[in-house]
């Protein structure tokens, strides 16, 4: 099965000779490191069958946020603990879109504008939920940078995970209401027209601070702002595993490479609101350029908490979860291994007879790692 890492490997080289002088310093650090995840030059372990001798090696992972082969057990961790923050309240899922003007505005100062992005989108959420038209309280944000389309082109946008309703000044919850227009029974957060034109005053007032002298096309001023907002009747537990699916990695996994041939790449992906996969060919240096556009400057971080989520709120969080759910179960849940782990490996069957057990016989070092 072709990898993005066999991408790297083939054609990286010729990647770097016809970009290396404009590739930034985490694109060069991706492609070192997924590169060599899993591979000798990451060293490792080997095992040994104490019965056949039969012989095993394990390399370690490379533990890059853009690796599609790292960071499967991070993401169940993150999962456990996002799980033991939820209220026993209905959800809804929110995105913040930018015009397209504004993208490679953005794409230019990621390191500045993806934080104001983030943080423009989860104070319009709590502006405009505190208004007692609406939720009349602290809602809670949880919110997720997202850079990619289904096709790898770059989309900068936010998702959003808001419990369907906030806490208000006397310390009451005050759940989402059923606004005019709607449809009978069908409750809303806050009207997306209004939160559209918030966002939008916010994020440019927060870029004109930041970036006095940035050229900001007129175009994206006066057209509206796209903002989704829309009840998770599945339940936040399917948002909050779609979301975790880019918690600690980029835009496409190893499952969608199709193939990898003749300098191109295909691979699969799904149109908005469809269901039918369809295939896509793209020469490798676009495959790559598109890839590592959504890599991330170093620490920058994608995932950020405000509102009832803040970890300044985490009290009142836990008062609201005994109030909602006083029967709850808050046991801790038990801790997470990194897959691959010598713990996960010593005295594991062995895979050559079966019948034995395969033992730690040495460790392999790791090689020095020039860049690539």
């Amino acid at each position: 099965m072709p990898e993005i890492a066999d991408i790297f490997r083939r054609y990286g080289d010729d990647y770097l000779h016809r970009f290396g002088a404009n590739i930034l310093p985490s694109h060069r650090r991706a492609m070192r490191d997924l590169r060599a995840c899993r591979t000798e030059a990451m060293g490792g372990q080997l095992y040994r069958c104490d019965r056949c001798g039969g012989e095993q090696y394990v390399y370690h992972s490379c533990r890059n946020r853009a690796c599609p082969k790292c960071h499967g057990r991070d993401t169940e961790a993150w999962l456990a603990q996002r799980r033991k923050d939820l209220l026993p309240v209905p959800y809804f899922h929110v995105v913040f879109t930018v015009p397209e003007q504004l993208r490679q505005v953005i794409r230019r100062d990621q390191k500045t504008l993806y934080p104001l992005l983030i943080r423009a989108a989860a104070k319009a959420l709590i502006k405009l939920a505190a208004d007692p038209h609406y939720v009349g309280g602290l809602v809670g944000v949880m919110a997720i940078l997202h850079t990619w389309g289904r096709t790898l082109a770059y989309h900068p946008h936010v998702h959003c995970l808001v419990p369907g309703g906030g806490l208000d000044d006397d310390g009451q919850w005050r759940s989402a209401r059923t606004g005019k227009g709607v449809g009978k029974g069908k409750s809303f957060l806050v009207p997306v027209k209004a939160l559209s034109k918030l966002f939008r005053g916010l994020f440019m007032d927060l870029v004109g601070k930041a970036l006095p002298d940035a050229a900001i096309p007129r175009a994206a001023l006066t057209q509206p702002w796209v903002v989704y907002c829309k009840r998770t009747f599945q339940g936040a537990e399917k948002v909050l595993t779609y979301l975790g699916r880019y918690v600690h990695r980029v835009a496409i996994t190893n499952r969608r490479i199709v193939s990898i041939d003749g300098g191109n790449v295909t691979f699969r992906y799904k149109n908005v609101g469809q269901k039918v996969w369809r295939t896509m060919t793209l020469g490798a240096s676009e495959f790559l350029r598109r890839f590592l556009q959504h890599v991330l400057p170093k620490g920058l971080h994608k995932i950020r908490y405000y509102g009832l989520w803040a970890p300044a709120n985490r009290k009142r969080l836990q008062h609201l979860q005994a109030i909602l759910a006083p029967h709850a179960d808050a046991a801790a849940d038990a801790p997470v291994e990194e897959t691959g782990s010598p713990s996960r490996i010593e005295g594991s069957p062995c895979p050559f007879c079966s019948s034995g057990r395969l033992v730690l016989a040495g460790r392999i070092l790791c090689q020095g790692r020039s860049p690539p």
